[in-house]
């Protein structure tokens, strides 16, 4: 498809997982030899973005800036001792709606090379227009010597458990049923939504087999003790070698799926002014999200119609690298998400992510701009 990539996009490698191909980009060298090799680069293939979002996917953008960035990095080599660099923090910008049916270029800007410390600037634009910016910081490895400061929140205790529960229920589902047991059916990255802390729930059934856990309208009066959690991880095996670049990059896609959700379902709110359609689709027992919406309108403030959002948007978007080893994105990590804060059209959210291992490997801050209809 040439009118969303500027080169004929190349059929999948069947040896890499959906979200390295997904996430591939290609140097403008290849289509102008006299560009700078670091410096610009565009998306090699369509990029996926889940059923029903309008223009790109947040987490695309954000993944693909931080591999274009990571691309410039110097390698080890005995000129700089053979120091890695690895990425600690990006700050990013959505400054304009993509367009998921043009082209997007990756302008790199090298701002510093220091002995500890590198510092890029990576802008993705359309048309000449600049639609998300980002600032990253990579840290020399070791850099801060033997002796640490250590400290991180822990994981919950009942996550791991309740992981292990789900993908059994996984193992003798079909993929209807996997579905709407929260696992997503394709897409470049698999989740399994756990239950809402800090809140009074209701258990919403989907088939007579099982059921799923979903906010009833007598929730919590401290809304920002509540916390919405998934486990989420990349589709298939991710083969790069490149490690663990390519594992950093795929967190950082991942890392933009239940941002923009969380206020509106800490508030029990519509998520979409459109819930209307949604409300149809509940009726023939199709759209899971639906149904539990359906149902959880009907016990709100005695009947009486609750709140929806008109329009949500993400604002900003931070992401903390902990652990930039311990991150295997092909595996099982635990994404939890609060919002400390809401007011004047906007939200705030945190998010904190755990391997498998219980290990804090990154945190991740977001403001979105949310609008009630």
């Amino acid at each position: 498809m040439l009118g969303s990539t500027l080169i004929r996009a190349p059929p999948p490698d069947p040896a890499k997982s959906v979200i390295e191909n997904v996430l591939e980009l290609t140097p403008l060298t290849s289509v102008a030899p006299t560009l700078p090799r670091h410096g610009n680069l565009t998306r090699s293939r369509e990029l996926w973005h889940p059923p029903g979002a309008r223009g790109v996917y947040g987490g695309a953008v954000i993944a693909q800036c931080l591999s274009a960035a990571q691309q410039s990095i110097p390698p080890p080599s005995p000129s700089n001792g053979h120091a890695v660099f690895l990425i600690h923090s990006m700050h990013c910008y959505f400054v304009l709606a993509g367009d998921s049916t043009i082209p997007i270029i990756y302008y790199v800007e090298r701002v510093r090379d220091g002995k500890s410390f590198i510092t890029r600037t990576v802008q993705a634009r359309q048309k000449g227009k600049c639609i998300f910016t980002t600032t990253l910081s990579f840290v020399r490895e070791g850099s801060a010597g033997k002796a640490t400061i250590d400290h991180g929140w822990t994981m919950s205790e009942d996550a791991v458990a309740k992981l292990n529960a789900a993908l059994e229920e996984q193992d003798t589902a079909n993929d209807a049923d996997a579905e709407a047991l929260g696992v997503q059916g394709s897409g470049p990255f698999e989740s399994i939504q756990l239950p809402i802390e800090n809140s009074r729930s209701k258990r919403v059934s989907l088939r007579e087999d099982f059921d799923l856990i979903a906010p009833s309208a007598d929730t919590s009066p401290d809304i920002q003790t509540k916390k919405t959690r998934q486990w989420i991880k990349a589709r298939g095996r991710i083969s790069s070698t490149d490690e663990p670049q390519f594992h950093l990059s795929a967190l950082a896609y991942m890392s933009d799926s239940y941002f923009i959700g969380t206020v509106a379902l800490v508030h029990n709110l519509w998520r979409l002014s459109s819930s209307g359609n949604r409300r149809e689709k509940a009726k023939t027992n199709k759209d899971p999200l639906a149904k539990m919406e359906e149902e959880e309108n009907s016990d709100a403030d005695q009947g009486r119609p609750r709140a929806s959002i008109g329009m949500m948007v993400s604002l900003d978007h931070t992401i903390y690298f902990h652990r930039p080893r311990e991150i295997k994105a092909d595996e099982w990590m635990l994404s939890e998400n609060e919002s400390p804060w809401s007011g004047d059209g906007r939200g705030l959210v945190f998010q904190r992510i755990w391997n498998r291992n219980g290990v804090l490997v990154a945190t991740c801050v977001q403001e979105v701009s949310e609008i009630l209809s």
